[in-house]
């Protein structure tokens, strides 16, 4: 038991090692899976992540029911959850920015044009040189229909582009269009996780339970949805992780905010079942706190994602 002068040191643990090897196993497992091979190697390591949360999570939750968890100890946590999300934030800019790269730099180049445009919009030569000799035939476009390859060897191209890009299908289609719902969904639950969390803070456990619950439901249909547009994009749109370019930045990116999506989701849901056994309170209520933060994030990311991905073409 600690107390407001000492800071509490939990005793050694095997979990961060098992955690490094659970996520080399998925990192592994992943690359695998994209090249071909099984998929064994990273559920195997999903298992091992699943394994070390549920111990991790339920050490530190009973640590804190029975105070040992001081001020300074419970600072660290909030320290440690704001550099936890400025982590995702460089990862999914790293992602954004590739995006940016492709789409306005290397496609450029590619169709024979200046990238940006820079100063006129006058070809360069070795732009020019670019098309002509190593991708005749190709007209920079976004999202990328025609492959470099495609438009260069025809039937013989390794890499096709889709037959239908996700992009905004027209106002006669609008409310048929799965990304819109899915923004509308995830914006509704940002409002969700705060009203919850306004309950929470004024002692109004009914409310904070009610809200919380029904934000955990819009994460799971946002799941739904998504899987149902991957579904529509593989079985009716020809796109694919293979599918050239567009193919590969668009599930790059959205399969990372859907993973994002699904840890933000267990993480309000293990909240809700906390709150429901009695846990939290008005002056102790990080563990929700942290998972709210993280929802809020996630949303936020979607929004850019909706915009760049699916918006603007």
């Amino acid at each position: 038991m600690s107390t407001e002068s000492s800071y509490y040191v939990p005793e050694q643990s095997k979990l961060p090692i098992i955690t490094a090897a659970g996520m080399g196993l998925i990192a592994y497992g992943a690359a695998n899976w994209v090249l071909g091979g099984s998929n064994t190697i990273f559920l195997a390591g999903i298992l091992v992540m699943a394994g070390v949360m549920y111990k991790w999570w339920s050490t530190v939750i009973d640590e804190n029911m029975r105070g040992m968890a001081n001020h300074q100890l419970k600072h660290s946590y909030v320290l440690g959850m704001l550099w936890f999300i400025f982590s995702e934030v460089m990862f999914f800019a790293a992602f954004f920015g590739a995006l940016f790269y492709v789409r306005v730099i290397v496609n450029s180049w590619l169709g024979g044009e200046a990238a940006f445009g820079m100063f006129d919009n006058t070809p360069t030569d070795a732009a020019v040189a670019n098309n002509t000799m190593l991708w005749p035939g190709y007209e920079t476009q976004w999202p990328v229909m025609v492959t470099p390859d495609q438009a260069a060897n025809g039937a013989a191209a390794q890499f096709v582009g889709p037959e239908q890009a996700m992009s905004f299908p027209g106002w006669d289609r609008l409310l048929q269009w799965l990304p819109l719902w899915n923004t509308l969904i995830l914006l509704t639950s940002s409002f969700t996780v705060h009203v919850a969390h306004t309950g929470l803070k004024n002692n109004d456990r009914k409310k904070f339970i009610t809200w919380l619950a029904i934000t955990v439901f819009l994460g799971f249909a946002f799941l739904a949805l998504q899987v149902e547009e991957y579904v529509e994009a593989y079985q009716h749109m020809g796109l694919t992780l293979d599918s050239g370019i567009y193919g590969t930045t668009f599930f790059m990116l959205t399969g990372f905010h859907g993973a994002h999506v699904t840890l933000g989701t267990i993480m309000l849901l293990i909240g809700l079942l906390r709150a429901i056994k009695g846990h939290f309170t008005h002056d102790d209520q990080f563990g929700f706190e942290a998972a709210s933060w993280y929802w809020h994030f996630v949303d936020v990311v979607w929004v850019g994602l909706f915009i760049f991905v699916y918006v603007l073409d």
